[in-house]
């Protein structure tokens, strides 16, 4: 009887995580199968809504320039990524560390936010050339603010006890920092990379549309700009979901680094 009662959460278990899985790809069936459905009972033309048949099939006669752009991309993306992490914190943290630095700096950390991204990405162009300099930077223009924001919202809320104990044993600004701040700050670091890993993809596609290169190696941007002008709108779908899906395994590989650094400061 025990091992019969100590199974059933097992299974429960089981049965949650298999769910939790199937859940999705049952959205994506049914949005799927509403596309195909609209595509036929509309009478809609292919070069304006392709069916998911004619979407695979793009893919399945030349896969080869889809995978090298969703690799282009990605790579792109999570440099871009990588960069608007490490400045982020960064600044974020010697933003914390003076109160008179903040109020003069902070405002002008609006302007990634503020500044719409096209507005500028010729400008990246001007300075860094067409190619991956410029995609990069465009993806950590796009993804720095939230790095700062919640980073310094985080090193802001340590525990205000604490910190007057460090400051009656006289402890300095670095070491406030390195000791208490900062570990204080890892929920929402951990946040402010989540947003910063999705909107780095998008940052790259966008970087992809100004600055991007054809060729062999063209990015997943350059292929929808391509598939556009000749109007090959399939070959376009193609493009989108993949840059969808290297968004999705940016943000995952993000969510699984951001699992291992709550599990070890909760632990």
């Amino acid at each position: 009887m025990k091992r019969t009662r100590d199974a059933i959460p097992s299974n429960n278990a089981w049965m949650q995580a298999l769910l939790a899985a199937l859940s999705p790809l049952a959205t994506i069936a049914v949005v799927v199968v509403l596309w195909w459905c609209c595509k036929v009972l509309f009478e809609i033309e292919s070069f304006i809504l392709p069916s998911p048949f004619e979407v695979a099939r793009a893919f399945a006669d030349d896969p080869r320039p889809f995978l090298i752009g969703s690799l282009e991309s990605a790579t792109s993306a999570a440099f871009g990524f990588g960069i608007a992490a490490i400045a982020g914190i960064l600044l974020a943290s010697v933003l914390s560390l003076s109160r008179r630095v903040e109020r003069s700096v902070y405002p002008l950390t609006l302007f990634f936010q503020m500044v719409p991204l096209i507005a500028v990405a010729p400008l990246l162009v001007v300075w860094l050339g067409y190619g991956r300099p410029a995609i990069i930077a465009s993806a950590a223009i796009v993804s720095v603010f939230p790095v700062i924001a919640n980073t310094l919202s985080g090193l802001r809320s340590a525990d205000p006890q604490l910190l007057e104990l460090f400051n009656l044993l006289r402890a300095g600004r670095v070491r406030t920092w390195w000791s208490l701040a900062l570990p204080s700050a890892v929920p929402s670091i951990v946040t402010g990379l989540r947003i910063a890993a999705g909107l780095a993809s998008i940052g790259t596609i966008a970087g992809e549309f100004i600055a991007g290169i054809g060729g062999e190696r063209a990015p997943l941007g350059v292929l929808v700009m391509t598939g556009l002008r000749t109007f090959r709108t399939d070959r376009v779908f193609v493009a989108v979901l993949l840059a969808a899906l290297v968004g999705f395994v940016v943000f995952g590989c993000v969510g699984l680094l951001s699992r291992l650094l709550l599990r070890r400061w909760l632990a």
